[in-house]
């Protein structure tokens, strides 16, 4: 018996020291393969690429055969010419993502010429920021988008100051569980910041998009069959967050007449959240469609846009789009919103514009439109295109103040309720509208109406003020 018992306390003895080996074993393979990797100016590319010894190019450091948890540390005040490539990463022992920023005083800038800057592929988890990126300018010999992130998860994109590029300063495509933050996108060509999934897919999800500002990105020279200079766009995606963000001045470079750009929009999605942001002073080519604040487009469903203030805009503040060939587009809500001035340049010539080019009612259906304030002293509250057919939409709750007309092109359709209305020229138009009546009211005066949109410029007070506006002319 005590054999035994000496046999078995050996065994937990031998047992403890040979753990204790591997867990120092696995500590040092760790740190083996899991490292940071540094990149200056005043480096040798026959360094290590250790902060003593650092890499000086971009080239030096593609050619690392990187492990999933290692980084890369750009030396901030400095330039660095070339592409970024990452992609095929080993495997690593410690559960970080692969990180690339700056290190120092400031932010290091990628000047990618006129290629892109960083190219991401198939990347399981990734934490990207505090960079500049640059590239040529969008007519001066730049052909790509600034950071492409392509088929990755796990992303977090934050603080990086994207500008020069002719197509998107940032892509993120068919990717899912992406997290971009405090992006400043900015004389980019065809969008400031793009998110694409595959046609008929919808494989870019769970994305989440906030404090961003997309300004001046005037559109893709090369372009010439369809839209360019959009501030945010997203496509073939689902579930994604739009919040706090900023368009303006997007899209006036344009270089064709027809379907135009929007600062913050969607198509082909489902489940987007657009809410608190600001979309103001966009536009679009002279003679062209659009340039407008927001927009649900072609094969948009269970899509809300809320708590958002748009303002003198080309275009319509908001866009209720289906185009023919899209999927249908279903089950829409645009609540507790604030449109002063827009669409009176573009064809919409008011607040919001309705237009079903697919001449179907069963592809476009289910809009829910209520406690909003649409205030337009030069142009319409509501214009329904000649081509609009629709099902089942309905305007409650909201408070429309107009120049002239309250409502363009037929609206027998829908239902209005609870509405309030004044025009400027006292054409109410009221009893056109199916569903008017006593159910609505109109206002005997527009001055008790004040303008919002030289009074906030952070889209973080947006739900106070809105809120506040809403309570002020809106009665429950």
């Amino acid at each position: 018996m005590l054999k035994v018992i000496y046999s078995s306390r050996k065994y937990v003895v031998c047992f403890c020291m040979l753990y204790a080996i591997s867990i120092f074993a696995s500590k040092a393979y760790s740190q083996a393969i899991s490292r940071a990797y540094y990149v200056s100016k005043t480096g040798s590319d026959n360094g290590t690429g250790s902060r003593k010894s650092p890499f000086k190019t971009i080239s030096r450091i593609n050619s690392v055969k990187f492990h999933a948890d290692d980084s890369i540390l750009f030396r901030g005040g400095q330039s660095f010419q070339g592409t970024l490539v990452i992609g095929k990463l080993n495997p690593g022992i410690s559960k970080k993502p692969f990180y690339i920023s700056s290190y120092g005083k400031g932010n290091a800038t990628i000047n990618g010429g006129n290629s892109s800057s960083i190219l991401i592929n198939e990347v399981k988890s990734i934490n990207i920021r505090s960079l500049q990126l640059k590239g040529s300018g969008r007519k001066e010999g730049n052909s790509k988008d600034g950071i492409v992130v392509n088929e990755c998860r796990n992303v977090t994109i934050d603080n990086l100051v994207i500008s020069g590029f002719q197509k998107a300063g940032l892509l993120i495509n068919s990717s899912s569980k992406v997290v971009v933050s405090k992006v400043h996108a900015f004389e980019n060509g065809f969008a400031g910041i793009l998110i694409e999934g595959q046609n008929g897919k919808k494989n870019s999800k769970n994305i989440f998009i906030k404090d961003c500002i997309a300004e001046n990105n005037p559109g893709d020279p090369t372009v010439l069959n369809n839209h360019s200079g959009n501030g945010i766009l997203v496509g073939h995606s689902t579930s994604v967050t739009i919040e706090y963000c900023m368009a303006t001045n997007n899209g006036w470079d344009m270089p064709r007449i027809g379907n135009g750009p929007v600062g913050i929009w969607c198509y082909e999605a489902d489940s987007v959240t657009i809410r608190y942001c600001i979309s103001y002073k966009n536009k679009t080519a002279k003679g062209a469609d659009d340039g407008g604040g927001f927009d649900l487009d072609g094969g948009v469903t269970n899509s809300i846009i809320e708590y958002c203030l748009s303002y003198e805009n080309q275009g319509s503040a908001f866009g209720i789009f289906q185009y023919d060939g899209a999927s249908p587009w279903y089950q829409n809500i645009i609540r507790n919103n604030v449109s002063e001035n827009d669409g009176n340049i573009s064809a919409a010539h008011a607040s919001a514009y309705i237009w079903n080019s697919s001449n179907d009612a069963e592809q476009f259906k289910n809009l829910t439109f209520y406690k909003n304030i649409l205030y337009n002293d030069s142009g319409a509250a509501i214009h329904y295109a000649s081509e609009s057919v629709r099902k089942v939409f309905s305007f409650y709750d909201n408070l429309f103040i107009s120049k002239d007309k309250i409502v363009l092109g037929q609206a027998q359709e829908d239902s209005y309720l609870h509405n309030y209305a004044w025009s400027f020229s006292g054409h109410y138009q009221m009893d056109s509208l199916k569903n008017m009546g006593n159910a609505n009211a109109v206002l005997k005066t527009n001055s008790r109406y004040k303008p919002i949109r030289n009074e906030i410029h952070d889209p973080h007070k947006l739900k106070a003020v809105i809120e506040t506006q809403l309570s002020k002319y809106l009665k429950d």
